[in-house]
């Protein structure tokens, strides 16, 4: 299988974080592809009190990172988005390599790689990279980061946004807790499947979909999750 550190040309090595702040750099940059976030939305993310994020969210813009605009949200600088980014390159490359070679359950890919992310310095990030041959996409479908810190966003809408009667590919699905991405697994809402919104509840209520020749109900927050192209 070949030698897997190896030594990239031109490496850039970012300044060192701890790991509570790269967690809500990564945290912040998960949750601005579907949502305007908000602190308590960062907050809940994280499974911290709502203080505790803003204490967090006044250091990280204090060091320019972040932008915090009350009553409207949290916005990172270009600085905490590349930095946001390279956490995710570091998790997303051990995803492919749990999944691809070592064979783990893919709905434990999230769990397992949140320790990994914080402790693989920037030459094995990159050694990995060359061993998996670069790969563009985690095995939940999400854009991996160059090592620049740039991301390229899919072309897609939330779930929760298709028309009854719609059809439309599942293009990816945020990374979540176990019990989250377990449900999506368990129902077969997995990237490269086709479903179709067969009708939506009243009041805020779940959806009901068609995946296969399954009907299986999802609630609206967890529909805002998976990412989807129309046919």
């Amino acid at each position: 299988m070949g030698d897997l550190i190896m030594q990239p040309s031109n490496l850039k090595v970012s300044p060192k974080y701890s790991e509570s702040k790269e967690m809500y750099l990564k945290a912040l940059v998960e949750l601005d592809v579907f949502v305007s976030p908000t602190v308590s939305r960062l907050a809940n993310r994280l499974g911290v009190t709502q203080v505790s994020a803003n204490e967090m969210v006044r250091r990280l813009t204090d060091q320019g990172l972040m932008i915090h605009t009350p009553y409207k949200g949290v916005n990172l600088t270009k600085k905490g988005r590349q930095l946001g980014n390279n956490v995710l390159r570091r998790q997303r490359l051990w995803e492919c390599f749990l999944y691809d070679y070592l064979k783990v359950e893919w709905s434990r890919l999230y769990e397992l790689t949140c320790n990994l992310e914080h402790n693989t310095p920037p030459e094995v990030t990159e050694s990995l990279a060359i061993y998996l041959n670069n790969p563009a996409q985690c095995p939940h479908g999400q854009p991996i980061p160059t090592v620049d810190g740039e991301c390229k966003s899919l072309k897609g809408i939330p779930l929760n946004q298709l028309g009854i009667g719609e059809s439309a590919s599942i293009l990816s699905v945020t990374e979540s807790p176990l019990e989250v991405v377990e449900h999506f697994s368990q129902q077969g809402l997995l990237p490269g499947k086709h479903i179709t919104l067969v009708n939506t509840t009243p009041l805020q209520g779940p959806l009901t979909l068609q995946v296969g020749q399954a009907h299986i109900a999802l609630g609206l927050q967890m529909a805002e999750q998976i990412l989807v192209k129309r046919d």
